[in-house]
């Protein structure tokens, strides 16, 4: 058995102890922990911890999930069962693997906000957050481990535990948006017909006169052909991309975002200059790569900017594991469409509507998502506040 985690972390600093997996070696045995999600009730439960005399080693809300596993293995008769009832008391997103000296477990929690799936690789089961990463390692997708399912391998025998399926389920939205990857199935529905299907509703929405479709390589070229094929516009590039610069979004500082964003996309001005551009980009958060993205294609000779974003407006923090922990650095928030427009250049902007993102989402397996950036609802309760770095701070007496 083995596991392994490439964190996007979204509590706690990105230090070398909140490298994953985390070990724990307790009376019962040894336990490794990887975790994708965010635990919203984390400071409540870590300073009970403390209280009773909890040593944290890390500034992640993995942690303590480890801590609460291990009370409760203390408790129960397997770590399933500890699993089960350490569930009872997380609040929040959380798509777990654990290993432990003879069971490999695999959890997802009861809204379902983060993917999970099952795969077979020969005789062997192995489990990741996207169906792609089976595929690159030759495995069979078996199925998505279900929202509130606990998954026991032991000895080649797979069994499942509902622990509880009636929550009001929660699948963030984002996953499709721009996490996942678009050679990825998440709950029956592909990452990249998602997309496409969101730059065909794109179209509908608000057609307009132009030369060429294109978008911001990579996360916006799915609806970019989407759009393509729904207004008749031929798609083109306008930017050529490094291939050795990953995701700016998920850096951690809008200084390196902006820095890597420069390295990454260079403007192909035979393509643009002169021509009427349909742009296509999966979100806009806080605007500012975006507009330096515009600043360039207008130096290239862009005639004219007709932004289109494969999203609804980021209008509020999300809780569950994107980096979005302040209102006040959104673009949206506060502002009109028209105010938006100006500040970022363009000559035309629309946003995907809500209600044809909950239209895409028809085509999914799972009954619920939670768009709460979009919409300010949520499906369950949120803290009052969140901060990234709340973990570093002392305990107030």
């Amino acid at each position: 058995m083995s596991i392994g985690h490439v964190r996007y972390s979204t509590t706690g600093s990105d230090k070398r102890e909140n490298a994953q997996p985390i070990v724990i070696r307790h009376k019962k045995g040894n336990l490794a922990v990887v975790h994708n999600g965010n635990i919203t009730n984390a400071i409540e439960l870590k300073q009970e911890l403390e209280d009773n005399g909890a040593i944290f080693t890390t500034t992640s809300d993995t942690e303590v999930i480890c801590h609460i596993i291990v009370r409760e293995r203390l408790k129960a008769k397997s770590t399933e069962e500890a699993i089960a009832n350490t569930m009872k008391v997380l609040k929040g997103s959380y798509s777990l693997i654990i290993m432990s000296p003879q069971k490999l477990i695999a959890c997802r929690d009861p809204q379902g906000f983060r993917p999970l799936c099952m795969g077979k690789l020969g005789d062997d089961i192995v489990f990741a957050s996207e169906s792609c990463a089976l595929d690159i390692c030759g495995a069979e997708f078996i199925r998505d481990v279900k929202p509130g399912e606990i998954i026991v391998v032991k000895d080649g025998k797979v069994e499942s535990i509902d622990y509880d399926s009636k929550e009001k389920k929660g699948m963030c939205v984002f996953e499709y948006i721009y996490f996942a990857r678009p050679d990825s199935v998440l709950e029956g529905m592909g990452v990249h017909e998602f997309r496409e299907k969101a730059g065909r509703y794109l179209a509908k929405q608000m057609p307009v006169d132009a030369d060429i479709v294109a978008a911001v390589p990579d996360s916006g070229i799915d609806a970019a052909l989407g759009y393509s094929k729904e207004s008749k516009i031929p798609y083109d590039l306008v930017f050529t991309k490094s291939k050795y610069i990953g995701r700016t979004f998920i850096q951690n500082t809008q200084n390196k975002r902006k820095k890597l964003v420069a390295l990454k996309l260079n403007p192909l001005k035979n393509s643009i200059k002169g021509k009427r551009i349909v742009l296509i980009d999966d979100s806009i958060v806080r605007g500012n790569t975006l507009i330096g993205i515009i600043k360039t294609l207008r130096k290239a000779g862009a005639k004219e900017i007709h932004l289109r974003i494969a999203a609804p407006a980021f209008i509020d923090i999300c809780y569950f594991g994107t980096d979005i922990d302040s209102k006040e650095n959104l673009i949206a928030n506060g502002r009109t469409v028209e105010e938006i427009r100006k500040i970022i250049g363009v000559d035309t902007l629309e946003y995907l509507s809500i209600d044809n993102l909950k239209e895409i989402t028809k085509g999914c397996n799972i009954d619920g998502f939670c768009m709460g950036c979009f919409t300010g609802k949520y499906p369950i309760e949120v803290p009052k506040e969140i901060k990234k770095d709340r973990f570093e701070e002392k305990i107030k007496k």
